[in-house]
Formats: C-alpha cells, sequence, structure tokens
C-alpha cells in the first residue's frame, strides 16, 4: 500500500489535516453525517452524529432516561467508539430512542446494526500498519525542512487526474499525474510530488518523471520508509491567483504485490480522478473504493468498480474533496 499526500495541502499525516492522530474527532459536516448513515459503519455514524448535535453523553443519557429509556453513559460511549454493540432488546430500543434524540431518520441507526450483523463489519486487513505510515509522515516532514518548504506549499489543486498501473507480478509499476493548481500567494515556481512505495520496495531505483510544464528539481528518499520527495520545477513564476497544469509521474516496480492505492488529503480541493490499471494477465476478482477520515479509521462509503476495458481499468471520480483519505483496494483471489 502506499499512502500519498496531496503535496499542495503540505506534509502527508496519516489522516489528513491538519495532522491528527488516528481516533482524533474533528467536527463532521452534516453531508459526513448522511454519508455514514448510509454506508455505516454503526460506530462511525453514532460518533458524528453526537459530534454534529454537539450533545454530551450525560445529556444524551438525560434524555434518553425522559423517553423512558436507562442506558448507562458508559454503554453510549463503547458503542460510540465501536468496542460494543448494542443487540438486547433494551438496547435496541435506546437505539430507536437515539435516533430521535439526535434528530436523525428513523430506522438509520438500526439499519446498520442489522446490516453489519452481530460481529460487525469486518475491516480489510491494512497492507502497511499505522505505526508505518505516522513513520513515513515523519520522514516527509523532515524532508520538507530539509528543502525549506512551506506547509501548504502556497498552491491548492483545482483538478488531479492519477493513473495508477499495476503490473502482471501484481506490483505497482508506476503511477502519472497531470495537475492543475492554483497558487494563493505570489512568487510560486515549484510543486513537492510525494510517492510512498508498497512494503519491500527501493527508494532509490525509483525514478522521477518530470511531464510537460516543469522540470525534476532536488530529490529525497528515505530507505526505511519507502518515501520519495520529489520537487517539481514550473516553467513560470505564478502570482496569488494564476493556474498552472504540468505533468509528472514515479517509475516504481520495487515493491511487493500491490492489493490498494490511498491518497490523503489535507486540504478540501477540486475535482480528483483516481484510475487503476491492470495487467490483462493479473486480474484482480473485486475491486472497491472507499474513504477514510484518518489512517487508523474504518473505511466507508465503499463502492464496488467494474473492471472495463481490454487491460481491464477501474476508476473514480470526486468532485468535491474534503479532508481525509480516498482509495480503490481490490482483492487477487
Amino acid at each position: 500500500m502506499r499512502q500519498h499526500p496531496s503535496p499542495d495541502a503540505g506534509p502527508f499525516v496519516p489522516g489528513g489535516e491538519p495532522p491528527a492522530p488516528a481516533g482524533t474527532d474533528r467536527a463532521p459536516a452534516e453531508a459526513d453525517l448522511e454519508l455514514l448513515l448510509r454506508t455505516g459503519p454503526f460506530h462511525l455514524a453514532l460518533r458524528a452524529a453526537l459530534s454534529l448535535r454537539g450533545l454530551p453523553l450525560q445529556r444524551v443519557q438525560h434524555h434518553l432516561a425522559g423517553r423512558g429509556v436507562k442506558v448507562g453513559v458508559t454503554s453510549l460511549s463503547y458503542w460510540q467508539q465501536g468496542a460494543r454493540r448494542p443487540q438486547r432488546p433494551e438496547s435496541l430500543r435506546a437505539v430507536r430512542e437515539l435516533e430521535a434524540v439526535l434528530k436523525l431518520p428513523a430506522e438509520s441507526l438500526i439499519r446498520l446494526l442489522v446490516a453489519e450483523g452481530p460481529g460487525g463489519e469486518a475491516q480489510r486487513p491494512a497492507t502497511r500498519s499505522y505505526r508505518a505510515l505516522v513513520e513515513a509522515s515523519g520522514s516527509v516532514e523532515r524532508i520538507l525542512a530539509e528543502l525549506e518548504t512551506p506547509q501548504d506549499g502556497g498552491l491548492h489543486t483545482v483538478g488531479h487526474h492519477e493513473r495508477v498501473r499495476i503490473g502482471a507480478d501484481r506490483a505497482m509499476l508506476g503511477r502519472d499525474s497531470q495537475q492543475v493548481v492554483r497558487a494563493h500567494r505570489d512568487g510560486i515556481d515549484r510543486y513537492l510530488a510525494i510517492h510512498h512505495g508498497d512494503p519491500g520496495c527501493d527508494p532509490a531505483r525509483i525514478a522521477v518523471r518530470a511531464g510537460e510544464n516543469c522540470r525534476t528539481g532536488r530529490v529525497r528518499w528515505q530507505r526505511d520508509t519507502g518515501v520519495v520527495v520529489a520537487e517539481l520545477l514550473f516553467d513560470a513564476r505564478l502570482r496569488a491567483g494564476d493556474t498552472y497544469l504540468f505533468g509528472y509521474g514515479f517509475e516504481d516496480g520495487t515493491g511487493g504485490p500491490s492489493g490498494e492505492y490511498v491518497r490523503g488529503f489535507s486540504f478540501a480541493g477540486g475535482q480528483y480522478v483516481l484510475q487503476v490499471a491492470f495487467d490483462e494477465a493479473a486480474l484482480p476478482v473485486r475491486c472497491r473504493r472507499f474513504a477514510q477520515v484518518s489512517a487508523g479509521a474504518p473505511r466507508v462509503a465503499r463502492q464496488d468498480l467494474t473492471l472495463s476495458g481490454r487491460h481491464g481499468t477501474v476508476h473514480f471520480v470526486e468532485q468535491g474533496v474534503r479532508p481525509g483519505i480516498l482509495g480503490v483496494d481490490w482483492d487477487w483471489d
């Protein structure tokens, strides 16, 4: 697995903006809550509703008591953490009353419990551990400090089309990007592209390729974490408000079998298109898109993707990127 920041958003931190450890709560928007109520899991939807409504657990307990339902603050806390699931009849009644207290559509939380089953949503094992992602984040921050680069880079992404290539040996061969950015201050003349290779990769052998309207500047890498940071120099110096289109890529092929591709975003942005192309000799049996609030959070908004084309490609389009993580994972067998 590789997890990249959106480079215009500053140094990568698993979980996005601004750098926050897994499990750190951020006030979700109403749209985020609506998404979680559709996709689950239950505990994240409950947590988002509690946060958005601004109700402490003691107040929720008081409201439930007024509706004739007794439930402990500890139980409510366990439910929103995913440590326990409401299963007994009195607990399910409490969930239905919670929907009313939190002003949620009727049956919205109950439906998630039924859909997930008694054991809850089974999470797909991560290819790279959260600790490894944190270590990669630290490597990126050190490299950016060495290159004397401000955290936001002075740029925001307007549009980004990324194409990932998976080879016949199931390894990630490389990725290509065409990007449009807008400067939000004068004097911007470069962009930092960040690549995080799959486990077993050799960053010393990963090549940076500058495409249209840019050329390669300084390149730094860190062997232990598989991180490569490349400076792309623009052909013009931008003023605040200017847009710029450029292309670049990384040639890898040095890691083990790949099972997913993910990208982290520290700030809201424009359109993001991710396309994954597989070799016709090695096609996966299933592909899914997903989103995460942070690298340690459950994957939500899952959607099956259908392979198309002679060589087998999948893609998704995100019209308005939000802070967090977007990606595609796949099963080989």
